[in-house]
């Protein structure tokens, strides 16, 4: 299904951001320089700058336009149902260490259908809560195939636009279903000394796989939240 137009413009802007045309604090392009551009009513340049606010890559500054954000935000694993964005339970975060390739825990081999010695590229990052404490610690795992084809993603550097939508533009792949599943226990030593707590700690870890529209794993992230800080709310109709 072809884009429509105030999406193009969104993709075309979240180009030339991942490509280092606009750097963080950066004024983007006015309104009407796009419509102009493009050949478009102005409401539907507003609607592709919606589209880049909700995933975390520009704010609004009163008086001056859109500019790349200085301070990129992650969420926590799970819970990427339709329609939600980063901005969507996203906060700031740091990146932790430098991502490699390693054999990841068996647990983690399974749910990205790997074999028991075959490597996977890890990239771990750490979310804050609004008074700067630690929130989550997020590891992702993504297998050699996806990896390979998105080579930025061996980088320490933060991809402003959002792996999501840097995977699919290096390999057409995109998510189209998501199994998460939480599970209970204590944690170690190293990630109570990340998150901050003393232990014995009881923390929750949510497991999220995401598949593409061939069934085929792209990622799967496992991120580990102390239970003091965690919470899951569902709405759901009861009929």
């Amino acid at each position: 299904m072809p884009l429509l137009k105030y999406e193009q413009i969104a993709d075309d802007l979240r180009t030339r951001v991942a490509n280092g045309e606009f750097g963080p604090g950066d004024l983007l392009p006015s309104g009407r320089d796009l419509a102009e551009q493009w050949g478009v009513s102005r409401a539907t340049v507003v609607k592709a700058y919606d589209i880049l606010r909700h995933d975390g890559i520009v704010v609004a500054r009163q008086g001056s336009g859109f500019l790349v954000t200085e301070t990129p935000v992650a969420r926590p694993a799970g819970g990427r149902r339709t329609g939600t964005s980063r901005l969507s339970g996203g906060t700031p975060y740091r990146r932790l260490g430098t991502p490699g390739r390693a054999v990841p825990p068996a647990h983690v081999a399974d749910a990205l259908g790997l074999s028991d010695d075959e490597a996977a590229l890890h990239r771990a990052r750490l979310t804050f809560l609004d008074d700067g404490t630690p929130h989550s610690l997020v590891t992702a795992w993504f297998p050699a195939s996806v990896a390979d084809a998105a080579p930025r993603l061996s980088a320490k550097e933060p991809i402003v636009e959002g792996t999501t939508h840097y995977v699919r533009r290096e390999t057409g792949r995109v998510p189209a279903e998501g199994h998460d599943v939480t599970t209970v226990r204590l944690a170690t030593d190293e990630e109570a000394r990340l998150l901050d707590v003393r232990q014995p700690t009881a923390v929750a870890v949510v497991l999220h796989t995401a598949f593409d529209q061939l069934g085929r794993a792209l990622v799967c992230e496992e991120g580990v939240t102390p239970s003091h800080v965690f919470e899951q709310t569902d709405n759901y109709p009861m009929r």
